[in-house]
């Protein structure tokens, strides 16, 4: 922007579009955007100077309000009357729980994650939000509170959003009468058309909005073709599909062909849209799905926590296809935890290593942050991914005064990073050209925590 004021940071190493390059002067101005990325640079008088400089990651997928429920599903069902723990029993817990939240509850969850999120390194979480109603099942005086809340804790946070009001009409394929206690997610596309025009002051810099049907059993298809043509072209679009074997054979009941065919075959599918999960997909799906220019949208960590089970990766990457990573439920906050067992789980189902490279980019470290800093960027619909002038300041210090980096290769960097350790080696993080995180902390963790305990406290309370 023409006269707007200036900041700077100089890294001795940045990951640049292109690879690692030495010596990058960043400058940004006052609205968030890199203006100026040079390397080869020497750095102005009273730069910041930095080792280790890379983007922040992009969160792909998040249900912030499940933040909440960390650590009490881990409990084994009923044996005796041989109920087997899955997806679905989860899912009843789930619901049970989010019966309870208020809007100002919800702000407080978000903010404590979306603080945790910056600490780990995603600069930009996209949020599939579909707790829309009040606990009786009425929409709230302004339809689009409780989207409006999750806005206003990125804002405390300071994290860039992309909003996607979510599509949720059914409780299964053909159509199904909602259960009660989904009472909370009803939305038809006008109720969804409403929310998203409620944000349209929203957008700018740090927010976009977009839209996600829940998924082919929540929402028809001709639902999600009234709501993706009423929006501009330009928004993304999220689904849940094929997440779990249960869903691909209610699926292939009613239709007589799997999610991603289903889908494929009924709507325009194209790079504006975000396939989360897609667990199990089959080599014909693998392919459309990548010549489509969709982003798979993986959570390696809520997949393994709820049994999902294993993308094929590596089928996809050979086809071509794009994918980012999300951290879904938040059983973890960290994307160099969903990135290593993204790697981990395929080289288990494989038996071999160093899975995600290609011929171009045989690191794995460097090709699965790259790659996924790429998909993300594209499934947010906003201008991240890159230290490249036009993007968003979304900058990551990694601390290389940690021993897990003192003498590292450059080449070797996210190598340790993503796959040495369990320490956090975020140290510093800009978000939107304002740093929210220094020394690993957030700026305003103290009172972000303590908003979030008090709230712990009145739910676990119930």
């Amino acid at each position: 922007m023409g006269g707007a004021l200036s900041t700077c940071l100089f890294a001795r190493h940045a990951l640049l579009p292109q690879g690692w390059r030495r010596d990058v002067l960043l400058e940004w101005d006052a609205a968030g955007d890199l203006t100026h990325v040079k390397e080869g640079a020497t750095p102005p008088p009273g730069a910041e100077v930095a080792e280790y400089v890379l983007p922040g990651m992009v969160n792909l997928h998040s249900h912030a309000f499940q933040r909440a429920l960390g650590g009490m599903t881990e409990v084994a069902g009923d044996e005796v009357n041989h109920v087997a723990d899955s997806f679905w029993t989860w899912r009843e817990l789930m619901y049970r729980f989010a019966h309870r939240i208020t809007p100002e509850q919800m702000e407080a969850i978000a903010a404590q994650l979306f603080a945790e999120c910056l600490r780990h390194g995603y600069t930009s979480v996209c949020e599939f939000h579909y707790l829309q109603r009040d606990a009786a099942g009425d929409l709230y005086a302004r339809p689009a509170e409780t989207a409006e809340r999750v806005l206003a804790a990125a804002r405390v946070s300071g994290i860039g959003m992309t909003m996607l009001p979510v599509l949720y009409s059914h409780a299964g394929f053909g159509a199904q009468s909602l259960k009660p206690e989904q009472a909370r997610f009803r939305t038809g596309a006008d109720d969804v058309l409403r929310i998203v025009e409620a944000l349209a002051p929203q957008r700018g810099g740090q927010v976009e909005v977009g839209f996600a049907p829940h998924s082919l059993r929540a929402a028809g298809v001709a639902q999600i073709r009234e709501v993706s043509q009423a929006l501009p072209a330009d928004r993304p679009i999220h689904i849940h599909i094929a997440e779990q074997q249960g869903e691909v054979r209610q699926c292939l009941d009613y239709s007589g062909r799997r999610p991603v065919q289903y889908l494929y075959d009924q709507v325009d599918v194209d790079a504006h849209w975000c396939l989360v999960h897609a667990t199990h997909v089959q080599p014909d799906e693998v392919a459309r799905m990548a010549a489509s220019g969709a982003v798979a949208g993986l959570c390696p960590t809520t997949e393994a926590n709820l049994g999902d089970g294993l993308f094929p990766l590596a089928e996809f990457i050979a086809a071509g296809g794009r994918f980012g990573v999300g951290s879904d439920s938040h059983v973890s906050q960290s994307p160099v935890e969903e990135l290593r067992w993204l790697e981990y789980g395929q080289r288990l189902q494989r038996q071999q290593r160093n899975v995600a490279a290609t011929p171009e980019q045989r690191h794995v470290g460097d090709y699965l942050w790259q790659a996924a800093l790429q998909g993300g960027a594209q499934a947010s619909g906003r201008k991240l991914g890159a230290l490249a002038p036009g993007c968003r300041a979304d900058v990551l210090v990694l601390d290389d005064a940690h021993v897990n980096l003192c003498g590292v290769a450059i080449a070797d960097v996210l190598g340790s990073f993503i796959f040495c350790g369990n320490d956090k080696l975020v140290r510093d993080v800009l978000c939107g050209g304002q740093w929210q995180v220094r020394d690993g902390r957030h700026v305003a963790q103290d009172a972000i925590a303590t908003a979030y305990k008090r709230t712990l406290a009145q739910l676990r309370a119930l």
